[in-house]
């Protein structure tokens, strides 16, 4: 027992540092379980150990818990509206990029044919858990490519449950290939007609009953009840536990309590996910990782240009040619639920182990690289077209004598309309493209960019303006814009809202020509209209 919590103890310790570390360089904490599961297990000699199974058990309750939220966004209005996008573009990319890549493996690889299947169909998944955060934080999700690759996530996720039920079937020896897919089509309409029928009725009534109770653990232990109760059903009935989860949180995402329990769940669903990664880092030799390495690159390089072209013909059809390069680098990589399919085929005797660790390498490069071209895509696009949705890429303006605008939230918008009613001739500037998209909707002059990078300064001739309206709200970003403006145009007229008088003093060694208290101008207008 002391032996455990020794290493409990360093694998949590351990964990923190690295993602400390990688968070710093953008890359996915997934890599940071992994590392540190690799480590430990070098260290404390977990390779062969039969103890590793307990903790693989739990952390295949990780892949649970995250299919379980991906079912609560998967409401049925939502699968409706995007049905175009999702089943014809996610079915096209699946479709395609797993039968090329099974034709590589089986006739140029010299693979079996089933290995060659479970390769296929692993490999033509991307990663929700890198690109989809990014793509929220990055305000990209708005975007036309970015609306494009949520629908093919959205079908990949769909995906894994019936590649994940075909992979349970192929190890039954005794069915033939048409036996395998009549009886995961008809074994799984019946999880999901029971799941949608009794099943909905107790999770409803459940839900309703722990939620008038006004108690917060009772709530949650009443969703741990639905997902574990659904995941063993599923289990005991010859499927895998995700199918469970996943389609109870469908059934969720049609009740008023979705938002309540996506909160509650998503600290266990983390949790439970870096031990499912951390078990995955126990399964990879680095001696075998450094001297093959070349191999694994060779083979992910490949991998990534054929998605990367199927990608882009697919949405060549309906996008021009930025979106469609976007949409290829955001999901040529290997996705996270490759180690659940190759973890399932090991432990099922579908593919070599050998074999199995050399994909999960490949997989693990993937991983590495994407935070760092999902961070970049615009750039690596940018090597083939530039549009306007390019950062810091904007056409110098033909205007002179103009007031720039910085940020379009709720003051920018104000302040847009009185200048409007004044007669004043402005521009928007934002790096928040729903906010710009919005701007040009109603008929201004607005740009994607940064106001603290010099090629936009030059490209809105911050030097010709009568005044810089900045109407940001985080005090570091006033602090950046400010002194970047200053430095390229000292004499710049710097109109500044500030919250706080600390903040008015954080920007005084700033050669601000006007702050306006948000708080103080308020009160002010509130005194003088009770006076009338």
């Amino acid at each position: 027992m002391d032996a455990i919590l020794v290493i409990i103890a360093v694998s949590l310790a351990l964990a923190s540092v690295i993602n400390i570390v990688l968070t710093k360089f953008s890359i996915s904490h997934i890599i940071g379980y992994i590392i540190t599961g690799t480590i430990v297990s070098n260290v404390f000699d977990f390779n062969g150990s039969d103890n590793i199974h307990s903790l693989e058990l739990i952390g295949e309750f990780g892949i649970v818990f995250l299919m379980f939220t991906i079912g609560l966004e998967m409401s049925f209005s939502k699968l409706g509206k995007m049905k175009e996008l999702i089943f014809f573009n996610g079915f096209i990319q699946v479709t395609f990029s797993a039968i090329v890549i099974f034709i590589l493996a089986f006739y140029f690889f010299n693979i079996e044919p089933i290995p060659s299947l479970i390769i296929a169909l692993s490999f033509s998944l991307s990663s929700t858990a890198i690109v989809l955060p990014y793509l929220k934080k990055s305000k990209d999700i708005v975007t036309p490519y970015g609306k494009k690759s949520v629908a093919i996530l959205v079908f990949q996720d769909l995906a894994v449950i019936p590649i994940l039920l075909l992979m349970g079937f192929l190890s039954n020896n005794e069915l033939s290939l048409t036996d395998v897919l009549l009886k995961t089509f008809l074994y799984a309409s019946g999880i999901i007609i029971f799941m949608f029928t009794i099943g909905k009725k107790i999770i409803a009534w459940l839900l309703h009953f722990s939620s008038n109770a006004l108690m917060e653990e009772l709530f949650l232990i009443s969703v741990f009840t639905i997902v574990l109760g659904a995941s063993i059903i599923a289990h005991n009935l010859g499927f895998t536990y995700s199918l469970g989860a996943f389609i109870a949180g469908m059934i969720i995402a049609e009740t008023k309590f979705h938002m309540k329990v996506e909160s509650d769940i998503s600290s266990y669903k983390d949790l439970f996910l870096g031990v499912f990664f951390f078990s995955i880092g126990t399964k990879i030799d680095v001696e075998y990782f450094i001297t093959h390495l070349h191999w694994v690159a060779s083979v992910l390089v490949l991998v990534m240009i054929i998605k990367a072209t199927i990608i882009y013909f697919l949405m060549r059809k309906k996008s021009n040619k930025s979106e469609s390069i976007k949409s290829a680098v955001a999901l040529c990589q290997v996705g996270e639920f490759s180690f659940v399919i190759f973890a399932m085929a090991i432990s099922q005797n579908l593919i070599a182990k050998d074999l199995a660790s050399f994909l999960i390498l490949v997989t693990v490069l993937s991983m590495i690289l994407t935070p760092f071209m999902v961070s970049n895509i615009y750039k690596l696009a940018a090597l083939f077209v530039v549009e306007f949705f390019e950062a810091d890429k904007i056409t110098t303006v033909k205007v002179t004598n103009h007031t720039i605008v910085c940020g379009f939230a709720i003051l920018g918008r104000i302040v847009a309309k009185e200048l409007t009613s004044n007669g004043i001739n402005f521009l928007i500037i934002s790096d928040n493209l729903q906010h710009v998209l919005l701007a040009r909707k109603r008929g201004y002059n607005a740009y994607f960019g940064h106001l603290d990078k010099t090629p936009v300064l030059e490209s809105l001739k911050v030097e010709q303006t009568t005044s810089i309206i900045i109407t940001v709200n985080t005090l570091k970003n006033k602090q950046i814009i400010c002194q970047a403006v200053l430095d390229y145009y000292p004499k710049a007229n710097l109109v500044v809202k500030v919250n706080s008088l600390e903040e008015k003093k954080a920007l005084a060694g700033i050669n601000i020509n006007v702050f306006v208290h948000a708080h103080h101008e308020t009160a002010v207008l509130l005194v003088k209209e009770s006076m009338v």
